[in-house]
């Protein structure tokens, strides 16, 4: 879908600045409401949907703007409903994104850039390099695209609505850091999103949380701690050595204290990499003290990577030593297992195919 059109999009624009493009065009402010409804409420993804805007200024946007909409080139959903999406950017690029339908709640997972710069040795995304980072309008279009199509895919049930967005898909969301606070706003504001309903994560990128401290969002901050020494956390995260794990746990505390979020911590469990008992007493030791709960994921294996999964009876073990210590501890419901539900596989595949 490469195209050269420069025009700017109005997808990752928020309601104050479209009243500005339409006001420059002598038309009322509420021409720019009706525009970010069509936005982000109604989801259109052309100017030819927008039909309460008059004929002439949707020929002007036409002309001058792009809605700013990606193309999905790939879909795969999984028999537990989990929806996983391809999608090609303007430019080219590809990112990945995730629906899951839960009896609670419709979550999305949402890619901050194309590939990742840090490169851990267990991630999909991080094999295949980085290309560049998102715009606030290529991270809420992964929004409205997951929720179109899974409406798309069942038409005969009522309306579904993304209600929680996670920002943990490609990416490193704090070193991409004006669109990720961006896309935060525009989800919390143009979209009816609670800032408590959106998660932000990070592999413990200290810069990056100080500054969201800052930003009176009252959004979940989930750090992917993934060890509890740094000697283990040089070895599977090794381009992000400059703030060991004791630096990283005590930002996240003053994150607490500055906006009485709960801190969540991501452990991705991997078989006698980092899942033994000598290693959840150290993690029970650095957490101790800090209002927290650790999530277990397990691991989702990826071609060309020499991991395995964590047996169950390691995870309950593991599980059990954190609970000792009085940690709260959830395992990550495995989503997804019976598509490529790591994150960065579809990209992969796509831009590397396996030679016949």
């Amino acid at each position: 879908m490469k195209n050269c059109d420069t025009h700017p999009a109005l997808l990752g624009m928020n309601t104050r600045e479209l009243i500005a493009i339409t006001e420059s065009e002598g038309l009322p402010a509420f021409r720019g409401r009706q525009v970010t409804d069509w936005l982000y409420k109604q989801g259109a993804c052309d100017f030819d949907q927008m039909l309460t805007l008059p004929a002439p200024f949707r020929e002007k946007l036409k002309a001058n703007y792009t809605v700013g909409r990606s193309r999905e080139i790939t879909r795969q959903q999984a028999s537990d409903g989990t929806i996983k999406l391809l999608l090609e950017l303007m430019d080219g690029a590809k990112v990945e994104t995730v629906g899951m339908l839960y009896a609670e709640r419709f979550s999305c997972c949402v890619s901050t850039q194309a590939g990742c710069p840090v490169g851990c040795a267990f991630c999909a995304t991080g094999q295949s390099g980085f290309k560049r980072n998102l715009t606030p309008g290529e991270i809420v279009d992964q929004v409205l695209t997951v929720n179109g199509a899974v409406n798309t895919a069942t038409e005969a049930r009522p309306q579904l609505k993304i209600d929680h967005v996670t920002f943990m898909g490609m990416g490193e969301p704090l070193l991409n850091y004006n669109s990720t606070v961006k896309a935060l706003r525009l989800l919390n504001e143009e979209m009816g999103i609670s800032a408590r309903h959106l998660t932000v994560s990070t592999i413990g990128y200290v810069p990056g949380i100080r500054s969201l401290m800052k930003e009176k969002l009252p959004v979940t901050l989930a750090v992917s701690l993934h060890a509890p020494n740094d000697e283990l956390r040089r070895r599977l995260i090794p381009s992000l050595t400059r703030w060991n794990v004791a630096k990283i746990i005590e930002t996240c505390r003053e994150y607490f204290m500055a906006t009485g979020r709960r801190i969540t911590i991501e452990y991705c469990l991997i078989d006698k990499i980092n899942d033994s008992q000598e290693e959840a007493v150290q993690l029970s030791e650095l957490l101790r003290g800090l209002n927290c709960h650790v999530n277990l994921i397990p691991f989702n294996p990826a071609a060309g990577l020499p991991f395995k999964t964590s047996p169950q009876e390691r995870v309950k073990a593991f599980s059990a030593v954190l609970s000792s210590h009085g940690i709260q501890v959830t395992q990550r419901l495995r989503r997804g297992a019976d598509i490529d539900a790591a994150c960065g596989q579809l990209r992969r595949r796509e831009e590397k195919p396996p030679v016949a």
